[in-house]
Protein backbone atom coordinates (compact mmCIF):
# COMPACT_ATOMS: atom_id res chain seq x y z
CA UNK A 1 0.00 0.00 0.00
CA UNK A 2 2.82 2.11 0.08
CA UNK A 3 2.75 4.98 -1.90
CA UNK A 4 5.73 6.65 -3.84
CA UNK A 5 7.64 9.89 -5.36
CA UNK A 6 7.05 7.91 -8.55
CA UNK A 7 3.27 7.26 -7.86
CA UNK A 8 2.85 10.92 -7.26
CA UNK A 9 4.64 11.88 -10.77
CA UNK A 10 2.23 9.18 -12.69
CA UNK A 11 -0.79 10.85 -10.57
CA UNK A 12 0.30 14.26 -12.24
CA UNK A 13 0.19 13.35 -15.42
CA UNK A 14 -2.98 11.76 -15.22
CA UNK A 15 -4.89 14.17 -14.12
CA UNK A 16 -3.44 17.07 -15.78
CA UNK A 17 -6.46 17.31 -18.31
CA UNK A 18 -8.98 18.07 -15.35
CA UNK A 19 -6.78 19.46 -12.95
CA UNK A 20 -6.02 23.07 -13.00
CA UNK A 21 -2.10 24.36 -11.73
CA UNK A 22 -3.25 26.25 -9.18
CA UNK A 23 -0.84 29.76 -8.38
CA UNK A 24 1.16 29.87 -5.32
CA UNK A 25 0.56 33.69 -3.74
CA UNK A 26 2.36 36.10 -0.71
CA UNK A 27 1.50 38.24 1.29
CA UNK A 28 4.14 41.37 3.00
CA UNK A 29 1.28 41.74 5.62
CA UNK A 30 1.17 38.09 6.37
CA UNK A 31 4.75 37.48 6.49
CA UNK A 32 5.30 40.69 9.42
CA UNK A 33 2.21 39.49 11.36
CA UNK A 34 3.78 35.70 10.83
CA UNK A 35 7.45 36.05 11.08
CA UNK A 36 7.48 33.99 8.33
CA UNK A 37 8.01 34.16 4.39
CA UNK A 38 4.77 31.90 3.50
CA UNK A 39 3.47 31.00 0.11
CA UNK A 40 0.21 30.10 -0.97
CA UNK A 41 -0.43 27.05 -2.72
CA UNK A 42 -4.10 27.73 -3.49
CA UNK A 43 -6.22 25.06 -4.05
CA UNK A 44 -9.61 27.44 -3.26
CA UNK A 45 -8.94 28.43 -7.47
CA UNK A 46 -8.64 24.68 -8.76
CA UNK A 47 -11.30 22.39 -10.29
CA UNK A 48 -14.64 21.84 -8.01
CA UNK A 49 -13.22 24.99 -5.78
CA UNK A 50 -10.55 22.37 -3.19
CA UNK A 51 -7.62 20.15 -3.86
CA UNK A 52 -10.05 16.78 -3.72
CA UNK A 53 -10.62 16.99 -7.88
CA UNK A 54 -6.48 15.77 -7.22
CA UNK A 55 -7.42 12.23 -5.34
CA UNK A 56 -10.46 11.95 -7.49
CA UNK A 57 -9.62 11.89 -10.86
CA UNK A 58 -6.83 10.51 -9.99
CA UNK A 59 -8.79 7.24 -8.61
CA UNK A 60 -11.53 7.36 -11.54
CA UNK A 61 -9.14 7.84 -13.89
CA UNK A 62 -7.00 4.74 -12.51
CA UNK A 63 -10.17 2.16 -12.52
CA UNK A 64 -9.87 -0.15 -15.80
CA UNK A 65 -12.25 0.49 -18.24
CA UNK A 66 -14.23 -2.19 -17.95
CA UNK A 67 -14.72 -1.49 -14.26
CA UNK A 68 -16.40 1.93 -15.23
CA UNK A 69 -19.39 0.49 -16.26
CA UNK A 70 -21.54 0.72 -13.49
CA UNK A 71 -20.27 4.37 -12.17
CA UNK A 72 -18.48 5.10 -8.99
CA UNK A 73 -19.92 5.91 -5.27
CA UNK A 74 -18.42 8.09 -2.76
CA UNK A 75 -19.16 9.63 0.82
CA UNK A 76 -18.32 13.21 1.60
CA UNK A 77 -19.45 16.34 3.20
CA UNK A 78 -19.10 18.24 -0.30
CA UNK A 79 -15.39 18.71 -1.82
CA UNK A 80 -14.83 15.26 -2.28
CA UNK A 81 -18.30 14.79 -3.71
CA UNK A 82 -17.83 17.48 -6.48
CA UNK A 83 -14.77 15.82 -6.85
CA UNK A 84 -15.59 12.73 -7.73
CA UNK A 85 -19.36 14.19 -9.24
CA UNK A 86 -16.46 16.45 -11.68
CA UNK A 87 -14.52 12.87 -12.72
CA UNK A 88 -17.39 10.62 -13.08
CA UNK A 89 -18.91 13.19 -15.46
CA UNK A 90 -15.34 13.56 -17.48
CA UNK A 91 -15.56 10.09 -18.21
CA UNK A 92 -19.51 9.92 -18.89
CA UNK A 93 -20.26 7.13 -15.77
CA UNK A 94 -22.59 7.70 -13.15
CA UNK A 95 -22.01 9.13 -9.47
CA UNK A 96 -24.08 8.40 -6.38
CA UNK A 97 -22.59 10.31 -3.55
CA UNK A 98 -23.55 10.06 0.47
CA UNK A 99 -23.31 13.35 1.99
CA UNK A 100 -24.55 14.17 5.14
CA UNK A 101 -27.67 16.06 5.76
CA UNK A 102 -25.68 19.69 7.50
CA UNK A 103 -23.57 19.60 4.41
CA UNK A 104 -23.02 22.64 3.26
CA UNK A 105 -26.35 23.75 1.16
CA UNK A 106 -23.63 25.29 -1.85
CA UNK A 107 -21.38 22.03 -1.99
CA UNK A 108 -24.61 20.02 -2.28
CA UNK A 109 -25.91 22.06 -5.33
CA UNK A 110 -22.95 21.75 -6.69
CA UNK A 111 -22.49 17.87 -6.56
CA UNK A 112 -26.21 17.99 -7.85
CA UNK A 113 -25.41 20.27 -10.57
CA UNK A 114 -22.69 18.05 -12.00
CA UNK A 115 -25.47 15.58 -12.61
CA UNK A 116 -24.50 13.50 -9.52
CA UNK A 117 -27.24 11.43 -7.60
CA UNK A 118 -26.85 12.27 -3.89
CA UNK A 119 -28.28 9.99 -1.08
CA UNK A 120 -28.24 11.89 2.30
CA UNK A 121 -27.43 10.38 5.46
CA UNK A 122 -27.72 11.81 9.49
CA UNK A 123 -23.96 11.81 11.02
CA UNK A 124 -24.93 11.67 14.47
CA UNK A 125 -26.45 8.46 13.81
CA UNK A 126 -25.77 6.95 10.27
CA UNK A 127 -22.41 5.23 9.29
CA UNK A 128 -21.66 6.34 6.22
CA UNK A 129 -19.30 4.04 5.08
CA UNK A 130 -21.45 1.45 5.60
CA UNK A 131 -23.84 3.40 2.86
CA UNK A 132 -21.21 3.59 0.42
CA UNK A 133 -20.18 -0.01 0.81
CA UNK A 134 -23.76 -0.97 0.52
CA UNK A 135 -24.47 1.24 -2.58
CA UNK A 136 -21.22 -0.28 -4.18
CA UNK A 137 -22.48 -4.14 -3.36
CA UNK A 138 -26.12 -3.53 -4.12
CA UNK A 139 -25.09 -1.82 -7.70
CA UNK A 140 -21.28 -2.65 -8.70
CA UNK A 141 -20.19 0.76 -8.72
CA UNK A 142 -16.76 1.54 -7.50
CA UNK A 143 -16.03 2.95 -4.21
CA UNK A 144 -13.71 5.99 -4.41
CA UNK A 145 -12.40 6.30 -0.52
CA UNK A 146 -12.04 10.08 0.25
CA UNK A 147 -8.09 9.83 1.42
CA UNK A 148 -7.75 6.41 2.43
CA UNK A 149 -6.29 4.94 -0.67
CA UNK A 150 -3.28 4.76 -2.26
CA UNK A 151 -4.87 6.22 -5.77
CA UNK A 152 -6.57 8.98 -3.75
CA UNK A 153 -3.22 9.77 -1.42
CA UNK A 154 -1.43 10.06 -4.64
CA UNK A 155 -3.37 12.70 -6.30
CA UNK A 156 -3.58 14.91 -3.41
CA UNK A 157 0.68 14.50 -3.66
CA UNK A 158 0.46 16.49 -6.72
CA UNK A 159 -0.20 19.23 -4.54
CA UNK A 160 3.32 19.55 -3.07
CA UNK A 161 4.73 17.79 -6.29
CA UNK A 162 3.74 21.66 -8.17
CA UNK A 163 4.30 24.04 -5.00
CA UNK A 164 7.95 22.48 -4.60
CA UNK A 165 8.27 23.13 -8.66
CA UNK A 166 7.74 26.53 -8.02
CA UNK A 167 9.54 26.83 -5.06
CA UNK A 168 11.71 24.55 -4.40
CA UNK A 169 13.67 25.91 -1.47
CA UNK A 170 11.04 25.95 1.40
CA UNK A 171 12.33 25.40 4.56
CA UNK A 172 8.48 23.66 6.30
CA UNK A 173 5.26 22.97 4.60
CA UNK A 174 1.85 23.37 6.71
CA UNK A 175 -1.16 21.22 5.58
CA UNK A 176 -4.41 20.77 7.00
CA UNK A 177 -5.62 17.22 8.09
CA UNK A 178 -8.69 15.45 7.93
CA UNK A 179 -8.81 12.26 6.49
CA UNK A 180 -4.83 13.01 6.40
CA UNK A 181 -5.20 11.90 2.32
CA UNK A 182 -3.48 15.77 1.48
CA UNK A 183 -1.02 15.42 4.41
CA UNK A 184 0.11 11.69 3.27
CA UNK A 185 0.64 12.61 -0.27
CA UNK A 186 1.91 16.24 0.47
CA UNK A 187 5.05 14.53 2.90
CA UNK A 188 5.62 11.86 0.72
CA UNK A 189 6.64 14.48 -2.33
CA UNK A 190 7.92 16.63 -0.31
CA UNK A 191 10.34 14.81 1.88
CA UNK A 192 11.28 12.87 -1.02
CA UNK A 193 12.07 16.34 -3.14
CA UNK A 194 13.98 17.85 -0.09
CA UNK A 195 14.45 15.23 2.87
CA UNK A 196 15.70 18.50 5.32
CA UNK A 197 12.40 20.14 4.91
CA UNK A 198 9.67 20.07 8.22
CA UNK A 199 6.30 19.00 7.99
CA UNK A 200 3.28 20.30 9.86
CA UNK A 201 -0.54 18.71 10.22
CA UNK A 202 -3.05 21.41 11.77
CA UNK A 203 -6.42 20.10 12.60
CA UNK A 204 -9.43 22.24 14.18
CA UNK A 205 -9.30 21.88 17.95
CA UNK A 206 -13.14 20.45 17.68
CA UNK A 207 -11.83 17.83 15.50
CA UNK A 208 -8.45 16.63 17.01
CA UNK A 209 -8.34 13.27 16.24
CA UNK A 210 -4.73 12.91 14.60
CA UNK A 211 -3.48 14.67 18.00
CA UNK A 212 -4.80 12.63 20.06
CA UNK A 213 -4.14 9.32 18.19
CA UNK A 214 -0.38 10.70 18.48
CA UNK A 215 -0.63 11.54 21.66
CA UNK A 216 -1.41 7.80 22.39
CA UNK A 217 0.30 6.14 20.01
CA UNK A 218 -2.70 4.60 18.11
CA UNK A 219 -5.18 5.39 16.22
CA UNK A 220 -8.47 7.24 18.67
CA UNK A 221 -12.22 7.26 17.56
CA UNK A 222 -13.63 11.33 18.72
CA UNK A 223 -17.15 11.35 18.43
CA UNK A 224 -18.82 13.79 15.37
CA UNK A 225 -16.85 17.25 15.23
CA UNK A 226 -18.52 20.62 15.98
CA UNK A 227 -15.97 22.25 14.45
CA UNK A 228 -16.51 25.40 11.94
CA UNK A 229 -14.57 23.33 9.60
CA UNK A 230 -16.72 21.12 7.99
CA UNK A 231 -14.30 19.24 5.30
CA UNK A 232 -12.12 18.19 8.29
CA UNK A 233 -14.86 16.15 10.61
CA UNK A 234 -13.06 13.01 10.27
CA UNK A 235 -13.22 11.21 13.46
CA UNK A 236 -10.31 8.76 13.38
CA UNK A 237 -7.42 8.74 11.10
CA UNK A 238 -7.21 6.73 8.02
CA UNK A 239 -5.51 3.08 8.39
CA UNK A 240 -3.19 3.73 5.34
CA UNK A 241 -2.99 7.50 5.97
CA UNK A 242 -2.13 6.96 9.66
CA UNK A 243 1.17 5.40 9.44
CA UNK A 244 1.94 8.22 7.15
CA UNK A 245 1.86 10.66 9.18
CA UNK A 246 3.58 9.35 12.09
CA UNK A 247 6.55 8.38 9.93
CA UNK A 248 6.36 12.28 7.69
CA UNK A 249 4.59 14.61 9.67
CA UNK A 250 6.87 16.27 12.03
CA UNK A 251 4.33 17.71 14.10
CA UNK A 252 0.50 18.44 14.73
CA UNK A 253 -0.55 21.14 16.20
CA UNK A 254 -4.45 22.35 16.70
CA UNK A 255 -6.30 25.65 15.97
CA UNK A 256 -9.64 26.72 17.51
CA UNK A 257 -12.77 27.96 15.39
CA UNK A 258 -12.28 31.72 16.20
CA UNK A 259 -8.46 31.79 14.79
CA UNK A 260 -10.34 29.88 11.77
CA UNK A 261 -12.01 32.56 11.68
CA UNK A 262 -9.95 35.39 11.83
CA UNK A 263 -7.87 34.38 9.21
CA UNK A 264 -10.49 33.74 7.11
CA UNK A 265 -11.11 37.51 6.96
CA UNK A 266 -7.71 38.31 6.95
CA UNK A 267 -7.19 36.09 3.69
CA UNK A 268 -10.08 37.96 2.30
CA UNK A 269 -9.86 41.65 3.38
CA UNK A 270 -5.93 41.67 2.79
CA UNK A 271 -5.27 39.03 -0.06
CA UNK A 272 -8.87 39.15 -1.66
CA UNK A 273 -9.43 35.35 -1.27
CA UNK A 274 -12.40 33.54 -0.78
CA UNK A 275 -11.56 30.86 1.85
CA UNK A 276 -13.47 28.03 3.39
CA UNK A 277 -12.73 27.22 7.21
CA UNK A 278 -10.76 24.03 6.45
CA UNK A 279 -9.08 25.89 3.90
CA UNK A 280 -8.08 28.79 5.90
CA UNK A 281 -6.70 25.95 9.15
CA UNK A 282 -3.42 25.47 7.74
CA UNK A 283 -2.64 29.37 7.53
CA UNK A 284 -3.99 29.72 10.90
CA UNK A 285 -1.77 27.87 12.71
CA UNK A 286 1.20 30.07 11.12
CA UNK A 287 -0.52 33.27 11.54
CA UNK A 288 -1.27 32.56 14.89
CA UNK A 289 2.04 31.03 16.16
CA UNK A 290 0.68 27.98 16.63
CA UNK A 291 4.07 26.17 14.86
CA UNK A 292 7.80 27.14 15.86
CA UNK A 293 9.25 30.35 15.30
CA UNK A 294 12.14 29.31 13.18
CA UNK A 295 9.49 28.52 10.08
CA UNK A 296 11.63 30.07 7.22
CA UNK A 297 10.34 29.47 4.31
CA UNK A 298 6.74 28.12 4.43
CA UNK A 299 4.49 26.51 2.21
CA UNK A 300 0.89 26.89 2.97
CA UNK A 301 -1.83 24.86 1.55
CA UNK A 302 -4.60 26.35 0.85
CA UNK A 303 -7.03 23.43 0.58
CA UNK A 304 -10.57 24.57 -0.76
CA UNK A 305 -12.75 27.60 -1.25
CA UNK A 306 -16.30 26.53 -1.10
CA UNK A 307 -18.14 28.31 1.78
CA UNK A 308 -21.88 29.00 2.52
CA UNK A 309 -22.99 32.68 1.91
CA UNK A 310 -24.85 31.74 5.71
CA UNK A 311 -21.64 30.78 6.94
CA UNK A 312 -19.60 33.71 5.09
CA UNK A 313 -22.00 36.17 6.93
CA UNK A 314 -21.35 34.82 10.09
CA UNK A 315 -17.43 35.34 9.63
CA UNK A 316 -17.54 38.64 8.14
Amino acid sequence: MDVTLEDIRAAAERIQPIAHRTPVLTSRTFDSLAGATAYFKCENFQRGGAFKIRGAANFVYSIPLFDRKHGVVAYSSGNHAQAVAIAAFSVGIPATLVMPLDAPRSKMEATRGYGATIVSYDRLKDDREAIGRRIAEETGAKLVPPYDHPWTIAGQGTTALELLAEVPDLDSLVVCLGGGGLASGCAIAAKALRPGIRVFGVEPADGNDFWLSRQKGERVLIPPPATIADGLRAQTPGQITWPIVQRLVDDLVTVSDDEIRATMRFLLTRMKMLVEPSGAVAAAAVLHHRLPQDLGRTGIVVSGGNVDSDVLKQVL
